[in-house]
């Protein structure tokens, strides 16, 4: 007898996979970031603040050469490192909490040339 378990549906389909034509594997589109020269021209000023925040302290971030999409992915960038959260407002990335000299580090590390760190 032929017990419908044990038939395996796709047997015919097995044998038509070979005359599949071979294509490419889709490749994820990644997000395009300027090359770490290019971002970190100039001096770049990392400086605590409170002032607007009720009492709380975030660390700036200024005078990265990116616009907004990148601002963005360089947070997204800075928060997985260092562990806290960031985000951008008007031009600037704010990281949580007084991180002035991590972030510093971080980004000599990236490529930075003239990291400040201000008041």
């Amino acid at each position: 007898m032929n017990d419908p378990k044990s038939a395996n549906p796709f047997a015919a389909l097995a044998s038509l996979k070979a005359s599949l034509p071979v294509g490419q594997e889709a490749q994820p589109a990644k997000a395009k970031a300027p090359p770490l020269d290019k971002r970190f021209v100039g001096k770049i000023v990392v400086a605590k603040s409170k002032k607007g925040r009720g009492g709380k302290t975030v660390t700036c971030v200024r005078g990265v050469d990116a616009n907004q999409a990148q601002l963005e992915l360089l947070a997204k960038e800075l928060r997985q490192a260092l562990g806290c959260g960031s985000t951008v407002e008007e031009g600037e990335i704010l990281v949580q909490g007084e991180q002035t000299e991590r972030v510093a580090k971080w980004l000599e590390g990236q490529g930075a040339k003239r990291v400040v760190i201000g008041t």
